[in-house]
């Protein structure tokens, strides 16, 4: 019984028929509404539903968390991937709310979690944005970090600002991030300078990142029958890596 469950998931999480497409984009869809009500907690949790939100989310993640488990090749290859302890810790936040509200911040990571799905990068190969996959996902870990970031200043030092800290964490981390610095808002102490240190030196690498995703070349994803290079210029017509003959089919065709 188990294992034909086992197979059954498998078909849906892995599979390419229209079932399985169709399961694959309604959890995207339910991922992108849990990244909704996360992003916006702040506003949302002096409501009297807040919590039983909170706990409907808590079923659907253990549901994934056990589903994906069941389709797992080994019990080792799920306990490896890093997105199973990000879940858990979320999991755990929404069973927890109090008791682990400074951690609640982690839940941002959901967005990176979407973006490195399956359905995801066939969404943009059926857009025809396959070729800007870099640059997408450039956009997400930048977003994800900013999101990650706000929270953790959010819940260490503004949370008793309710609604208006939160305002106050992200335009403290965009600001810094940016290396604008007005310095109208400051962290304080050890914890607080260190805090912008790191958001300062990881954030200036990821917004140079994205600059440069932006900024260079146009380049398409086509394999080096020679030596398996995967990106090139558009108009290339040798292989820079091993200059074998390229025949780089035409967007359009």
């Amino acid at each position: 019984m188990i294992e034909g469950l086992r197979r059954h998931l498998r078909g849906l999480y892995y599979g390419s028929d229209p079932r399985a497409i169709a399961f694959q984009f309604g959890m995207m869809v339910v991922d992108l509404a849990i990244i909704v009500f996360f992003l916006t907690g702040p506003y949302l949790r002096a409501g009297h539903a807040y919590l039983l939100v909170d706990y409907v989310v808590a079923v659907i993640i253990a549901f994934e968390i056990l589903a994906r488990m069941l389709v797992a090749p080994t019990l080792r290859y799920w306990l490896a991937r890093p997105m199973t302890w990000v879940d858990l810790f979320i999991l755990a936040t929404l069973l927890f709310p109090n008791q682990l509200a400074n951690f609640a911040f982690l839940r941002a990571l959901r967005i990176w979690s979407v973006s490195q799905s399956r359905l995801f990068s066939l969404i943009l190969r059926r857009q025809g944005l396959s070729d800007y996959e870099d640059t997408i996902q450039a956009c997400v870990n930048f977003l994800v970090f900013l999101f990650v970031v706000t929270g953790f200043v959010y819940s260490t030092f503004f949370y008793a600002d309710n609604v208006s800290g939160f305002v106050d964490a992200l335009y403290f981390t965009v600001a810094t991030v940016t290396t604008t610095g007005f310095g109208d808002i400051t962290l304080p102490g050890t914890l607080g300078k260190l805090t912008s240190i790191v958001t300062m030196i990881i954030g200036i690498s990821l917004f140079v990142r994205l600059a440069q995703t932006i900024v260079r070349p146009h380049k398409v994803s086509f394999a080096c029958p020679q030596c398996g290079l995967q990106r090139h210029d558009a108009d290339a017509v040798h292989c820079k890596a091993c200059g074998h003959v390229l025949n780089i089919p035409d967007e359009g065709s």
